[in-house]
């Protein structure tokens, strides 16, 4: 009987890259321009060549020795930076990169002004809450960090006014929805009468007010605390520091 399989489609090069995790499809554009990408042994530098998933893609030394030299950036966040795209009379929270915030006690590379180009936050956190949000050159590490199937918990500190049930409770860990669509599973435990602790795998437009709000809650202070293993320690507020050797998500 023949094979009725249809044979795998050919991909764009900067596609499967970016996919198999070797840097971000804009990076793999600019490797692959430069000819420092690899299929199977033999040089690619024409921009959007198709390859077999199959393939062997490698990276030449020079581009990855460029990525093992992409900075990290953790900041903690004072309320009223917006985490993104600056709004019309908001400020933007990468305008805290600067040399004066460095918090320099902190281990971790030797200070250079090259660290703070092209900087992209990894997340989102709304203007009205504070702690711990990650700027990385890395899109590697920008993915794991926000793509749609990232593992990588949160952990927020959240101050509410209101009552709640065990029922209540119960939603806020698992069946609430926001914008029609349902929120993966959460773990949320009362730390004290009036402040929750939240540990999410997601992180949608200001998630944790929303949910609160659902069950009769108003959130009075948010500051997250954690994202995987790294947690925002004893960092002052309005201070960064560099991924220290060693740190990982």
């Amino acid at each position: 009987m023949p094979n009725s399989e249809s044979p795998p489609e050919p991909q764009r090069l900067s596609k499967l890259m970016a996919q198999r995790g070797l840097c971000s499809r804009r990076e793999a554009d600019e490797y692959i321009s430069r000819g420092l990408v690899f299929v199977d042994g033999l040089r690619v530098d024409v921009l959007g060549t198709k390859v077999l998933p199959h393939q062997s893609i490698t990276l030449a030394g020079e581009a990855q020795r460029q990525q093992e030299g992409l900075a990290t950036i953790l900041l903690n966040k004072p309320i009223g930076y917006v985490s993104g795209q600056p709004e019309k009379g908001y400020k933007p929270a990468v305008e805290l990169l600067t040399a004066e915030h460095w918090a320099a006690e902190f281990a971790g590379p030797v200070y250079h002004r090259d660290h703070l180009r092209g900087l992209a936050p990894a997340g989102r956190l709304d203007i009205d809450s504070k702690g711990l949000i990650v700027f990385t050159q890395d899109g590697r590490l920008a993915k794991r960090l926000t793509g749609e199937n990232s593992a990588i918990e949160k952990e927020y500190l959240v101050r509410v006014e209101g009552g709640l049930g065990d029922d209540g409770l119960a939603l806020l860990r698992h069946g609430l929805s926001l914008d029609d669509k349902p929120l993966k599973p959460a773990r949320v435990e009362w730390l004290n009468t009036d402040q929750l602790r939240f540990i999410l795998f997601e992180g949608r437009k200001r998630q944790i007010r929303r949910m609160c709000d659902q069950v009769g809650l108003r959130v009075v202070g948010l500051k997250r605390v954690r994202i995987g293993r790294v947690p925002l320690g004893k960092l002052p507020e309005g201070q960064w520091r560099y991924l220290q050797p060693g740190e990982d998500f």
